[in-house]
């Protein structure tokens, strides 16, 4: 098996670019093959080196290496010029100055649903020649076979007049020449498909698998866009996901595991991959079930290899401790910072969680509470949580009337990792001077 993937480098990755990229990734990999990555950059003012370069970016942030390239579209022009020229001389093909205007008055003499057709001139654009009889059969693992009735089909412009080529020949040619076995991309070229096809015809090459993925909606069912949240790698990136989470999830979108698994291992993902179990269906990108999967991930990790993670995330060191008591509470790394930050940057200012919780009863337990810390010894979670639930049982008061204002205290918000974990983090010098600032 031989697949490609082959982006046009207009922007950063979508996400549903990112679904291709897996599909052909876990194809190879399941067949023992080779992934070939092209990028198909003939337009020249979009196809910049920045958009080159968030593309291999977002592929290797996802973890999927190619085999061979990248190879650049623009780089195979003479080759594209070279079968231009040899679809001319066979007679494939012809130069014609006809215009969209001409295709129309064409058609209005033969019918709206005849396929134009050229006479060969001395100059022009180039037209592939479409027969009039039979049809160019698509066979698709997802759609099944599909004939295009040639009389349907316009003689396809291949070149322009300078004789550069355009895409549907370009893709064709690189397809052939880099012998794919199997053309895994976007539900959005499947109407390009009879096009590339007649090409290698003439060419007399054989026909690849196609395998036309339906498009990503949103939760929404609407084609899936930037209202949805996240639309491309780098944003996942920067929200905080994981890319073994990613590579689950997005497998998961259009594919189904034979036992409906939901958490699969990238091993065990290869394992199983199979082109012909890829559904008709648009798949639905729900970010929620991304971060409920990706938090699955968070909490499988070593403590160890998600402080690491979490480092290189914020830029910061020393998170460990932080890390330790923070991983049952999150779902992205960027979960942590606003969770956890508090114990290295000192309490937040949130009026709302002071006025709710260090009011004059918030204070009294405050109090109290500062009291039972300074002397506790020995100075531990478990000692920590039996003496402020004591203390609790002490005042006949309910755990949130005694643990908040502690939270509010020392972090300066409500939303802290766990209290007595927080406590002894800090230790007892630093607690009771938070405790003591908050108290004046």
């Amino acid at each position: 098996m031989r697949v490609r993937f082959a982006p046009s480098p207009t922007g950063a990755l979508h996400i549903g670019g990112a679904r291709t990229a897996l599909y052909n990734w876990l194809a190879a990999r399941h067949a023992g093959g080779t992934l070939v990555l092209r990028i198909e950059d003939t337009d020249r003012e979009r196809s910049t080196p920045e958009n080159v370069e968030q593309i291999l970016d977002a592929l290797r942030w996802l973890e999927l290496d190619w085999d061979e390239g990248p190879i650049f579209q623009t780089a195979n022009e003479a080759r594209h010029r070279e079968v231009i020229e040899q679809l001319l001389d066979d007679g494939h093909a012809y130069r014609s100055t006809a215009t969209a205007e001409d295709v129309k008055a064409y058609k209005e003499r033969h019918g709206h649903d005849r396929g134009f057709r050229g006479e060969a001139e001395d100059e022009g654009a180039v037209r592939l020649r479409v027969p009039d009889e039979g049809a160019t059969v698509v066979r698709d693992l997802v759609r099944g076979e599909t004939a295009f009735q040639h009389v349907h089909l316009d003689d396809p412009v291949i070149a322009r007049a300078d004789g550069s080529p355009l895409y549907n020949l370009a893709v064709a040619v690189d397809d052939l020449d880099a012998g794919i076995t199997h053309v895994v991309r976007g539900d959005d070229h499947y109407s390009n498909t009879p096009k590339q096809l007649l090409v290698l015809e003439a060419l007399g090459a054989p026909q690849p698998v196609y395998c036309h993925l339906p498009l990503l909606h949103g939760p929404d069912g609407k084609k899936l866009s930037k209202r949805h949240g996240a639309a491309s790698v780098q944003e996942l990136r920067a929200a905080g996901y994981l890319p073994e989470a990613v590579r689950n999830y997005l497998a998961l979108l259009g594919w189904g595991a034979a036992d409906d698994e939901t958490i699969l291992s990238t091993e065990e993902l290869v394992r199983q991959f199979s082109l012909e179990r890829v559904q008709k269906n648009p798949a639905r990108f729900d970010e929620k079930k991304l971060k409920w999967m990706n938090g699955q991930y968070i909490r499988a990790l070593d403590v160890d290899e998600l402080t690491r993670r979490l480092e290189a995330f914020t830029g910061r060191d020393g998170l460990r401790g932080a890390v330790e008591i923070s991983q049952e509470k999150i779902s992205t790394l960027a979960d942590f910072w606003p969770l956890a930050g508090s114990l290295f940057d000192g309490p937040v200012d949130d009026p709302k969680a002071r006025e709710q919780w260090l009011g004059p009863e918030g204070r009294d337990a405050l109090a109290a509470a500062r009291a039972v810390l300074a002397g506790l010894e020995p100075f531990d979670v478990a000692h920590v949580d039996e003496a402020l639930r004591a203390l609790v049982a002490r005042r006949e008061a309910k755990p949130k009337q005694v643990f908040q204002p502690i939270r509010v205290a020392l972090s300066g918000t409500t939303i802290s990792p766990g209290v007595f974990e927080m406590i002894v983090l800090l230790g007892r010098d630093e607690t009771l001077r938070r405790i003591d600032a908050a108290l004046a």
